[in-house]
């Protein structure tokens, strides 16, 4: 049984309150609180296994090394990559977005060539694309969004071209939650010889993500969105990619030999692990996927989906409201709105005044704004810990917002 009390036991950030008010997070789209155990298991490391990994003889390094080692394999498990060497650490779905754009553009690309994203992109899967676009002459052609929130597949598959090298998509949109059909979409690129960058940011946090059933070529996800550290996150790449692209960044622990005449590099995933990582965190974020594994991927997602369509049914009773996406009532756990003529700053902000924590803003996709018509929306994203008490309270406050109106 998924025991929700027991669960946000193991955060105590949620019992704290806010201007005197029991604290309402929903705001987990941006960042995910962090369990007791991840917590423990990070300050543990730093007391009693603290040294760099890898280039050490001494016992300190070599646990510190194979924890880290451990986390990597831990990560291939939670999305059922064929090999630990398809796992790269980097410090965030962006960071592995960048290197995607730099090392893919560098070594697979030349002027002209074509790159697809769509409308629904977070910035960090369309400003990189951009510049590469006038680094090197790359051309980004976008995958229009229907009037329902959802992506036109029909004129996705016009896109494709001779020039077509990579799909670059999100898995979910950060701000409609629209669950977008990746596996489809890999394997109509894949039909055209064209590779898939999926950004799982918004996915992995919440159902059960496999690449081998998607069969994309690359993903990215945050450590921080799914319960675990910030500054961390991971790329898959399938290893023939990851063995073919150049690296993305240069110096110590992803070299094999260096002279002033010629360097030789690591074979993946150190290729693209330049410099110390954070192997604090790594082992926070194998903790992180060690938690919601226990939880079960399964029970996590009935959860989210279950306080989704309840929030949806509350929210609808707000006389005013709009809601963007969820057309058909389905989607993750993420729900965009606005409410009559109130500014989102302003909701947000008085909301806040009553404990509750949502984002506002264009939630760093303003491409998506401009196709819905709107400067911003109020944002209530939901984890594994949020409850239908919290759903109520946000619908109450929003309801004695709009009275101030």
């Amino acid at each position: 049984m998924y025991d929700i009390n027991k669960v946000r036991d193991s955060f105590p950030i949620l019992s704290r309150t806010v201007y005197g008010k029991p604290l309402v997070y929903l705001d987990n789209g941006a960042t995910t609180q962090k369990p007791l155990c991840v917590l423990d298991a990070m300050r543990e490391e730093y007391l009693n296994v603290n040294a760099n990994v890898h280039r050490g003889v001494h016992w300190l390094s070599q646990q510190a090394t194979d924890l880290h080692e451990a986390a990597r394999e831990t990560v291939r498990k939670f999305i059922n990559a064929r090999s630990a060497n398809e796992v790269v650490f980097t410090r965030g779905t962006t960071e592995s977005l960048n290197l995607v754009a730099s090392s893919f553009t560098e070594g697979c690309m030349k002027e002209g060539d074509e790159v697809i994203v769509s409308t629904m992109e977070h910035h960090s899967n369309i400003v990189p694309w951009q510049l590469q676009a006038q680094r090197r002459g790359i051309v980004l052609k976008v995958i229009p969004m229907t009037e329902e929130g959802v992506l036109d597949l029909d004129a996705y598959r016009k896109l494709f071209t001779e020039r077509t090298r990579l799909v670059s998509i999100t898995h979910v949109s950060n701000v409609l939650g629209t669950v977008n059909p990746v596996k489809e979409m890999t394997r109509i690129a894949h039909e055209h010889g064209v590779s898939v960058m999926v950004d799982g940011a918004q996915s992995v946090p919440h159902f059960a993500v496999d690449v081998q059933e998607l069969d994309c070529d690359f993903l990215a996800f945050s450590g921080h969105k799914v319960y675990g550290p910030t500054g961390v996150g991971v790329l898959y790449g399938k290893e023939a990619w990851l063995d073919r692209l150049p690296p993305y960044q240069g110096g110590g622990e992803m070299i094999g030999h260096v002279s002033f005449e010629k360097t030789t590099f690591e074979r993946p995933p150190l290729k693209f692990e330049a410099g110390t990582p954070d192997y604090v965190a790594t082992h926070g974020l194998a903790k992180a996927l060690d938690y919601v594994s226990s939880l079960g991927m399964d029970n996590i997602l009935s959860h989210e989906q279950d306080l989704t369509r309840y929030a949806l049914r509350q929210l609808r009773t707000v006389e005013g409201i709009h809601i963007y996406g969820h057309s058909n009532g389905s989607g993750d756990a993420v729900i965009s709105f606005n409410v009559g003529n109130i500014h989102p700053m302003d909701l947000g902000t008085l909301l806040d005044q009553l404990g509750i924590a949502v984002r506002t803003g264009h939630h760093c996709a303003q491409p998506l704004m401009d196709r819905l018509g709107v400067l911003g929306t109020v944002r209530a994203s939901f984890g594994l810990y949020n409850t239908r008490e919290e759903v109520d309270a946000l619908v109450a406050g929003i309801k004695r917002v709009s009275v101030m109106f």
